[in-house]
C-alpha cells in the first residue's frame, strides 16, 4: 500500500506494551497537552477492544494506513513528557536487546504510570509541638496526650503519622492535641529538601595510601565520561570510596545513582548512605509498594532526591542532574534480567553513563572477566584495593579432602573440630552451603529409586520443615511417601546436605550455641532477614548456616571461620562460565571470615582437591585464576574476546519446539551465506535441562567477533521469528549477551 501524506505532525507513532517491534499510528485529539504534542508524552489509546496507556515516540507526516482508517488517541495523560534521557535510554536497550520498544517502556516505568495514575509526588504529615505553646501543659488525667506530648518533645523536627500510630496512639489523641493548639502539622514532599545545614550528618572516615589514590584519580574526571574498575579485597573500604565520591557529586547539586545486586543488601547499603548524609537518600527495589517506588521515581526525576540506591530495575529511572553511577558488586548475576526484557542493568549503566558524560565505577572483589577485560586492556581505568580495614590479609582457602571420609550433616572431623575451637573463643563460624531444603533428594535403598520431578528432568529436594518434597525449578511440591513406589520398600534415604540438614547436625553437636539459618525458606517473613542480620552483628558465639544470601557483601565483623561444605558445584559444568561463577562465589563467602580485629579462616571441603584450577583459586587468589581464563578465552573466541546471543525455544511439544529451531537455524544460515556475514550458528540442541514445567526446551546459538556483526544477525533471527506463522504457537527470546546457558 502506498504511503499516505498528511500535514505535519498530524500522525502520532505510539509505543504500545507489546511483544511486536513496531509503533502504532494514532490521531491526535482535538485538544492538545499545555506542552503540544512531543515525544515521551503518556497517552490512552484504543487497542483492539480495550484501552491501554502508551508512550508516543515519534511525531510523523507519514503514515501507511488511510487517515481514514486511523484511530484517535482518547487522551494525553501528562502535561509535560516523560524524561528525554530516560526515553534515550529505552530506546537504546530496546535497540540493543533486540526487543520491543512497547513492552521496554511497559518494563522501564513504575506500576502506576503503567496504570495511567500522575506522576506526581506524594506528600505526607509531620506534626509537632506548637511554637506558641506553653512549655508544660497541664493534661489531667489523659494520659495519651501527655504520652503525644512527650513524644514530639523528642522530635523537634516533627514525626510522621504512621510513626506516632506506631507507638500506639491514635488519631482522636493528635485531633484533641490539635484542637487545643498545642500542636501543629504541615504536608511536607516525599524526600524534601533539608534546609540548611552541612551535606554531612557523620564525617567522612579517614582514607588509606589505595583508597586516597583511588577517589582521587575519580576526582580527576567528575564532568567526564570516566569508566572505572574498583578492584579491592574483600573488607579493602569500597563503600568509604563510594561514599566520598558521592559527598562530591551531590556538593555540586547532582545526584547519584547507586546498584546493589540484591534486596538483601539494599537496607545495610540505606543505612550507611542515610547516616553520613543529611540530603535526601531514597531506596527503589521490587519490596516497595506501587505508591512508594512511583514517589521514589518522581523524586529522582524532580531532582530533589540527590542519592538513590536500588536493585537491577534502578537504572532505569530518571535523573535531573546525573553526576555519578555507581554498580557495587558488578560482578553479580543478579544485575542481568532472566526472562522478558533480558538487559544486563551494569552494561546499560555504563551505556547511561556515557550518553550523559558522567563517571560510573564498577566495584567488586571478584570482577567479571568482561571488566576485568575491559581494564586489562586500558578501555576502563583499573583501581586496586590491596590492604584490608582490619589490617590482616585475606584468608587463603584451605582445601579439605572429602573422598573416603565420614560426614556429619555433611562436615567432616576436621571441620567440626574447627568449629569447636571458634565458638569457644567466642566467635562466630560461617557454614556455606549453597543448597537449600534438608537434602537434595531422598532414594530407596533397595532398588535405587529416586524421587524426580514429574514436570522437570531434576530430582525433588527433601524439606524437613514441613515435610515434603519439592522441585526447586518448577515449585512443585508433594507429600513425602511412607514406602518406594517402586519395590515399596521402607528403606528411603535422604542422600547428600542441604542447609536444613547442616543446621539440624550442628544444633545436635552444638546444643547451647545460637544457630541461624539462612536460604530463602528461612527469611520469607517480611524483614526477618534483617533481623537475623542485625542480631549477629551484635557479636557473641553463634553459628550461621546459609546460602549464597550470606555471601554477597555483607559485614560480618565477628565471623572468624567459614566452612564451605561442597566447593564442586561448577567446576565441570557444561556453561563455560561455571568455572568463573564458582571461583567468584567461593572468594565472596571466604571474604566474610577476618573483616574485624580477629584474622579469618576458611576451610573448603571438596572431592577434587587435585583439580589445577581450585589449588590456583587456594593458592594464587581470584584475580591469578582470572588471568588464566581470559586467556582460555582469548584462544576459544569466547566472551568477552568474541560476542553471542542464544535463541531460547520452549514448547509442551517437543516436535513443535523442534520443528521451529530448525526452520530458524535453516533460515540464519542461508541468510549467513547470502550477506557473507562473518559469524556462526550453533544448534539448535536441548537445553542442559531438557525438560521445565513441562515445557521442552531447545537453544540455538549465534555467534561473531564483532557485536555489530552480532546484531546484523540477530536483528534478521528476530524478524523471521515475529513473521514466521510456527513462531507465533511457539514460546521464544532471543537473549544478546547471555549470563548463562541454563
Amino acid at each position: 500500500m502506498p504511503t499516505r501524506e498528511f500535514s505535519p505532525a498530524s500522525i502520532l507513532r505510539v509505543a504500545l506494551p507489546s511483544p511486536l517491534r513496531r509503533l502504532f499510528d494514532y490521531l491526535p485529539t482535538r485538544q492538545a497537552p499545555a506542552c503540544g504534542w512531543q515525544p515521551g508524552l503518556r497517552v490512552h489509546v484504543p487497542f483492539g477492544h480495550r484501552e491501554v496507556v502508551g508512550v508516543v515516540v515519534e511525531l510523523s507526516e507519514h503514515s501507511e494506513l488511510p487517515r481514514h482508517k486511523l484511530r484517535a488517541v482518547s487522551k494525553a495523560l501528562d502535561d509535560a513528557p516523560l524524561p528525554a534521557d530516560w526515553l534515550w535510554l529505552c530506546r537504546f536497550t530496546a535497540r540493543y536487546y533486540q526487543h520491543s520498544l512497547g513492552d521496554t517502556l511497559h518494563n522501564a516505568l513504575p506500576a502506576r504510570l503503567r496504570q495511567g495514575h500522575p506522576m506526581a509526588g506524594r506528600t505526607h504529615t509531620l506534626w509537632r509541638r506548637h511554637p506558641e505553646a506553653p512549655e508544660a501543659p497541664d493534661f489531667g488525667r489523659a494520659k495519651r496526650q501527655a504520652e503525644l506530648w512527650a513524644l514530639l518533645g523528642q522530635h523537634p523536627h516533627g514525626l510522621a503519622t504512621r510513626a506516632i500510630t506506631a507507638h500506639g496512639l491514635t488519631h482522636d489523641v493528635l485531633n484533641r492535641l490539635l484542637h487545643k493548639q498545642l500542636i501543629e502539622r504541615r504536608e511536607v514532599e516525599i524526600a524534601a529538601e533539608p534546609t540548611g545545614g552541612s551535606l554531612l550528618a557523620t564525617p567522612a572516615l579517614p582514607l588509606n595510601r589505595e583508597q586516597a589514590e583511588a577517589l582521587a584519580a575519580l576526582h580527576e574526571k567528575l564532568t567526564h565520561f570516566h569508566p572505572c574498575l574498583l578492584e579491592g579485597v574483600t573488607g579493602s573500604g569500597k563503600t568509604e570510596v563510594y561514599l566520598q565520591l558521592i559527598e562530591a557529586v551531590v556538593a555540586k547539586g547532582q545526584q547519584a545513582l547507586v546498584l546493589v545486586p540484591e534486596i538483601g543488601l539494599t537496607p545495610q547499603t540505606l543505612a550507611r548512605f542515610r547516616q553520613r548524609f543529611n540530603a535526601p537518600v531514597l531506596a527503589l527495589h521490587s519490596g516497595l509498594t506501587d505508591a512508594e517506588r512511583l514517589d521514589v521515581w518522581e523524586a529522582a526525576a524532580s531532582g530533589r532526591a540527590r542519592v538513590i540506591i536500588g536493585t537491577r530495575s534502578a537504572v532505569f529511572i530518571p535523573l535531573a542532574r546525573p553526576g555519578a553511577i555507581i554498580v557495587d558488586e558488578e560482578h553479580d548475576g543478579s544485575y542481568k534480567q532472566q526472562d522478558g526484557l533480558r538487559y544486563h542493568a551494569r552494561d546499560l549503566a555504563i551505556a547511561r553513563a556515557h550518553y550523559h558524560g558522567i563517571p560510573v565505577v564498577l566495584g567488586s572483589a571478584t570482577p567479571s572477566l568482561e571488566s576485568l577485560h575491559q581494564a586489562l586492556n586500558g578501555h576502563y581505568r583499573h583501581l586496586r584495593l590491596t590492604q584490608r580495614a582490619s589490617r590482616h590479609p585475606p584468608a587463603k582457602l584451605e582445601l579439605l579432602d572429602l573422598r573416603h571420609r565420614r560426614r556429619q550433616g555433611g562436615l567432616l572431623p576436621d571441620a567440626l573440630t574447627a568449629v569447636k575451637a571458634t565458638l569457644e573463643a567466642g566467635k562466630q563460624v560461617l557454614v556455606f552451603i549453597n543448597r537449600r531444603g534438608f537434602a537434595p533428594t531422598l532414594a530407596c535403598h533397595a532398588c535405587g529409586w529416586m524421587a524426580e520431578c514429574g514436570q522437570c528432568d531434576a530430582r525433588m529436594t527433601l524439606h524437613r520443615a514441613p515435610p515434603l518434597l519439592a522441585c526447586h525449578h518448577c515449585d512443585s511440591r508433594r507429600a513425602l511417601p511412607d514406602a518406594c513406589p517402586e519395590c515399596h520398600s521402607g528403606d528411603l534415604r535422604a542422600l547428600g546436605s542441604g542447609t536444613e540438614r547442616s543446621e539440624e547436625t550442628l544444633q545436635t553437636l552444638f546444643p547451647d550455641t545460637r544457630i541461624h539459618r539462612i536460604d530463602r525458606d528461612s527469611t520469607r517473613r517480611k524483614d526477618s532477614f534483617e533481623q537475623a542480620l542485625k542480631e549477629i552483628q551484635r557479636g557473641g558465639p553463634c553459628l550461621l548456616v546459609g546460602t549464597q544470601m550470606l555471601a554477597k557483601g555483607h559485614h560480618l565483623p565477628h565471623v572468624t571461620l567459614v566452612v564451605v561444605v561442597n566447593a564442586d558445584g561448577g567446576l565441570y559444568a557444561a556453561d563455560f562460565r561455571a568455572l568463573e561463577h564458582n571461583a567468584q562465589l567461593l572468594e565472596q563467602v571466604a571474604g566474610r571470615a577476618g573483616r574485624a580485629a580477629d584474622p579469618g579462616r576458611v576451610l573448603v571441603q571438596t572431592l577434587h582437591p587435585d583439580d589445577p584450577q581450585l589449588g590456583q583459586l587456594a593458592e594464587h587468589g581470584y584475580a591469578a585464576l582470572a588471568r588464566d581464563l581470559l586467556e582460555e578465552r582469548r584462544i576459544a573466541r569466547l566472551p568477552p574476546f568474541g560476542f553471542m546471543a542464544l535463541l531460547r525455544v520452549e514448547s509442551p511439544r517437543v516436535d513443535a519446539a523442534t520443528a521451529l529451531a530448525q526452520s530458524a537455524a535453516s533460515a540464519l544460515r542461508e541468510w549467513l551465506t547470502q550477506t557473507a556475514t562473518p559469524a556462526q550458528c550453533l544448534g539448535p540442541v536441548p537445553a542442559p535441562m531438557e525438560r521445565r514445567q513441562n515445557r521442552y526446551h531447545l537453544h540455538l546459538m549465534l555467534s561473531a567477533d564483532k557485536r555489530s556483526r552480532l546484531h546484523a544477525a540477530a536483528s534478521f533471527l528476530a524478524q523471521w521469528l515475529e513473521a514466521s506463522p510456527d513462531a507465533r504457537r511457539v514460546r521464544w527470546s532471543l537473549d544478546i549477551d547471555p549470563q548463562t546457558l541454563s
